[in-house]
C-alpha cells in the first residue's frame, strides 16, 4: 500500500542543553488542546484508519476476538462485615459491574453498575475502602481514562448516594479513620492545562462525611517539596496513620502519626534511596517489608520505642528469592516470594514460625491472601499463559484451595505450550524468556513472533492469560516476553542495573532477545514484532531506533519518547529518579544518546510502525506519541507504513472499554499479519 503522509508543520524552535543546541520543529504538538493539534489528529487517525480498512481480514479479526472475549470474568471477593464484594464481567461489557452478597451463599446483586455512567462505557468505577463499622464505602471514579478521579461516599446496606464528592484527586487511597477518610489530592488547576500541566503540591487532608470538600482541613505539606508526592494508610488497628513522602517512582522516606492524638508526624525511615512498607502493627510494634541492606527484601519487626536499626528483630531474612509482597489476614502472614518471575506464597505466624508454603495449581501468577485479622477465609486468584484467570477460596486453618470461580472459555490449552528459556545479553548477563506457541511449532523460522517487554521501575512481568493473544497463538504465532533488567523480578539489584545510567541495558537484553528468536530459528527479522507500553513504549522506541533492521514491526504505545522535556509534563517529574533529567549535564548527555525522538535518522528504513496513544493520556501525554510519529514520517526512507493511531475518550490504559480494547487489538494483529506477510485463518 503506498502511503502519502500528510505535512506537518515544522517551526524553528531550538534548546541550548548544557552547550548543545537542539532543535524541536514539533514543539506546537506539545498544546493537545490547540486546534490546530486537533486538526492534525484527525488527519492522522483519517490515514491509519484508510491503510487498516484495506486490509481485508480486519474485520474478521475483531469479530474473532469478540467471540474469544466474550466469557465471564470474575476478581478475588473481599468482605466487608456481613457482605462479600466483587467484579464481574459477563463477557462483553465496557466495565465490570461491581456485585456485593451476603455470606458465601447469598444472592448476588449489584452494587454498582458503571455501564450506567457513561454511553461508551468510559467511566471507570473503583471500591476504596470501607468504614470501620461497614456501613459506609468510598469509591472512586474516573472519567475516558484520566488519572483524574473523583471520590464519593455510599451507605452499603440502602445503597444510598451520599452528596459528598472529593475533586482534584489524584494517586491517592482513601483510608478510613472514625467518620471519615484521609486521602490526597493536588489543588485545582487550570483547565486548559487539566490533561498535561505539571502536577504539584500533592498534599494529604482529612474528609468527614457531611461537610464540604472547602472545610477539609490540610493533614499534612511540604512547601518546601511541591514536587513531592505523599501517600497514606491507616493501621488495620487505626492506632498510626502512615505517610509515604517520595520525590518520584523509586525510593522514599516513612512516617507515622499516633491517630487520636495532637502529635506529629514521626519519621521512620530517612532519604529515598530505599524503600520500606509498613505491613502490620501490634502492640507497640510496626513488621516493616523493606529493601535496607537487602536488595531482595527482608520483614523485620521495629519497636516503635526503639525504632534504630541495631534493635530490629529479623522475621524473614533476605534469601536467593525476591521478597515481593507481605500480605496480613486471618492472623497470620502470607509471604509472596518470586523465583524467576514465578509466585511461591509461605503462610507463618507474626513471629515468622510455621511456615507452610501453599500449593498454587502451578507456576503462574497468584494474587490475594489478604484480609482481616478476623477472617478465617480468603481468596486468591490464579494465572499463567495458558490458565485463564481463576479464583480460589483458601482455608487458613487447613490450608486448603478449591476452586471458587472457574472462566468457562472456548480454548483448549492442551493444544499449547509455556517454557521458560534463558539467554545471554550483550554483557553476558543471563536474562530468563517466556515462550508461549502452539505445540510442536517447528523452528524453520515461519513464525510471526511478539515480543513484549518492560523493564523498568521495578516492576516485575510474570505469567497471565490473555484472549486477545490467542489470535497471534492460534495463527502459529510466537509470544515472547523477556524479563529485562531495570524490572524488579530480580530484587533492586537487577532493577538498578537497568536505571539512570545503566538504561542501556535494558535495550541491550531486548536487542539479545530479539537475536536469539532469530538465531533459533523462530521467526525473521521481517516476521518479528516489539511492542511495549509506557516505559515499555520507550523501550520499543529506543530499540527500532538502535537497530531498524532487526525487527519488522514496532508497537511503541503511549510510550516515553521525548527524554529531554520528559519531566515538564503532568507526573512526568516522579521519573527522574529512573532516568534522570536533561537538567543535569551528565544525565542530558545519557538521555540524548537513547532519546527515541532525538535519535530518529533521516534516509532510515525504519520497521512498520504503528503507534498508539489516547488524547486523554494524562499520565504520558500523547505530545510524546505526537511528535514522535511527526518526526518518524519526516525521516523514513522505506516502503514500511509508519503510522499513529489516537483513541479518544481514553487514557494511559487503566479503565479502557471492551469495545475499544478490542478494536485497537484487531488493529494491532492486522497490522502485525499484513505486514508480516502472513494470512490469519480467518
Amino acid at each position: 500500500m503506498k502511503i502519502t503522509y500528510p505535512s506537518t508543520e515544522r517551526v524553528d524552535q531550538t534548546d541550548n542543553y548544557h552547550g548543545t543546541s537542539i532543535a524541536d520543529p514539533y514543539r506546537w504538538l506539545e498544546e493537545d488542546t490547540a486546534p490546530a493539534v486537533e486538526d492534525w489528529v484527525k488527519t492522522q487517525n483519517q490515514l491509519t484508519q484508510a491503510y487498516l480498512s484495506d486490509i481485508p481480514y480486519r474485520d474478521k479479526i475483531a469479530s474473532r476476538l469478540s467471540e474469544l472475549m466474550d466469557y465471564a470474568r470474575l476478581s478475588s471477593p473481599f468482605r466487608a462485615g456481613d457482605y462479600y464484594f466483587f467484579y464481574k464481567n459477563d463477557g462483553l461489557q465496557n466495565q465490570p459491574v461491581i456485585y456485593y452478597q451476603k455470606g458465601l451463599t447469598g444472592e448476588p446483586q449489584v452494587f454498582i453498575d458503571p455501564n450506567t455512567y457513561s454511553e461508551g462505557g468510559t467511566t471507570a468505577i473503583t471500591l476504596l475502602s470501607f468504614s470501620k463499622d461497614n456501613k459506609y464505602v468510598a469509591y472512586s471514579i474516573a472519567e475516558a481514562g484520566l488519572d483524574w478521579q473523583e471520590i464519593h461516599f455510599m451507605e452499603i446496606a440502602s445503597r444510598k448516594k451520599l452528596p459528598d464528592s472529593l475533586s482534584w484527586v489524584k494517586f491517592s487511597g482513601a483510608s478510613w479513620y472514625k467518620d471519615g477518610i484521609f486521602y490526597s489530592r493536588y489543588p485545582e488547576p487550570l483547565q486548559a492545562s487539566k490533561k498535561s500541566g505539571k502536577n504539584k503540591n500533592h498534599q494529604v487532608y482529612y474528609h468527614t462525611l457531611g461537610t464540604d470538600q472547602a472545610a477539609d482541613p490540610i493533614i499534612y505539606e511540604d512547601l518546601d517539596h511541591p514536587d513531592f508526592n505523599h501517600y497514606t494508610y491507616a493501621t488495620e488497628d487505626k492506632a498510626y496513620l502512615v505517610l509515604n513522602a517520595t520525590p518520584g517512582t523509586d525510593g522514599f522516606s516513612t512516617y507515622y502519626k499516633q491517630l487520636g492524638s495532637d502529635s506529629p508526624f514521626v519519621q521512620l525511615f530517612d532519604g529515598y534511596s530505599n524503600k520500606s512498607y509498613i505491613i502490620d502493627h501490634r502492640e507497640g510494634h510496626f513488621w516493616v517489608l523493606t529493601d535496607i541492606d537487602a536488595p531482595k527484601y527482608r520483614l523485620v519487626r521495629i519497636d516503635i520505642t526503639q525504632p534504630e536499626k541495631e534493635h530490629w528483630q529479623e522475621i524473614l531474612p533476605e534469601t536467593e528469592h525476591l521478597l515481593q509482597t507481605v500480605n496480613t489476614g486471618g492472623g497470620k502472614l502470607f509471604a509472596n516470594y518470586l523465583k524467576d518471575a514465578t509466585d511461591r506464597f509461605i503462610q507463618m505466624d507474626y513471629d515468622g514460625s510455621n511456615q507452610m508454603e501453599i500449593q498454587l495449581p502451578g507456576l503462574g501468577s497468584a494474587s490475594g491472601f489478604s484480609g482481616k485479622k478476623e477472617d478465617k477465609i480468603l481468596f486468591y486468584a490464579f494465572t499463567s499463559f495458558l490458565y485463564p484467570n481463576t479464583i480460589f477460596k483458601y482455608e487458613i486453618e487447613s490450608g486448603v484451595s478449591t476452586p471458587f470461580f472457574t472462566a468457562d472459555l472456548k480454548f483448549d490449552p492442551t493444544d499449547y505450550e509455556e517454557r521458560q528459556v534463558f539467554y545471554p545479553s550483550k554483557d553476558g548477563t543471563s536474562i530468563p524468556m517466556f515462550l508461549v506457541h502452539k505445540k510442536g511449532l517447528k523452528l524453520d523460522a515461519s513464525h510471526p513472533t511478539y515480543l513484549y517487554a518492560y523493564g523498568g521501575f521495578n516492576i516485575s512481568l510474570t505469567p497471565s492469560f490473555s484472549s486477545t493473544r490467542l489470535i497471534l497463538l492460534e495463527n502459529d504465532g510466537v509470544f515472547a516476553m523477556p524479563n529485562l533488567r531495570g524490572g524488579g523480578e530480580y530484587g533492586e539489584d537487577w532493577h538498578q542495573a537497568g536505571m539512570l545510567d545503566k538504561k542501556q541495558n535494558v535495550f541491550d537484553d531486548f536487542i539479545a532477545a530479539a537475536e536469539y528468536l532469530i538465531d533459533e530459528g523462530y521467526t525473521t527479522s521481517q516476521r518479528l514484532a516489539i511492542a511495549g507500553g509506557s516505559n515499555g513504549g520507550l523501550l520499543v522506541g529506543a530499540c527500532m531506533t538502535q537497530r531498524p533492521a532487526l525487527f519488522g514491526m514496532a508497537f511503541p504505545a503511549v510510550g516515553v519518547l521525548d527524554m529531554l522535556r520528559f519531566h515538564l509534563f503532568t507526573i512526568g517529574r516522579a521519573w527522574i529518579p529512573e532516568y534522570g533529567s536533561s537538567a543535569d549535564p551528565e544525565q542530558f548527555k545519557t538521555l540524548y544518546a537513547y532519546s527515541p525522538l532525538h535519535n530518529l535518522e533521516e534516509g532510515v528504513s525504519y520497521p512498520a510502525t504503528m503507534i498508539t496513544t489516547a488524547d486523554h493520556d494524562d499520565r504520558v501525554v500523547p505530545a510524546h506519541s505526537f511528535k514522535f510519529a511527526a518526526q518518524l514520517q519526516y525521516a523514513h526512507r522505506g516502503e514500511q507504513p509508519v503510522l499513529i493511531r489516537i483513541e479518544t475518550d481514553a487514557g494511559h490504559g487503566a479503565g479502557k472499554p471492551i469495545s475499544k480494547i478490542i478494536g485497537e487489538h484487531a488493529d494491532r494483529w492486522a497490522f502485525l499479519f499484513h505486514n508480516a506477510a502472513v494470512k490469519p485463518r480467518y
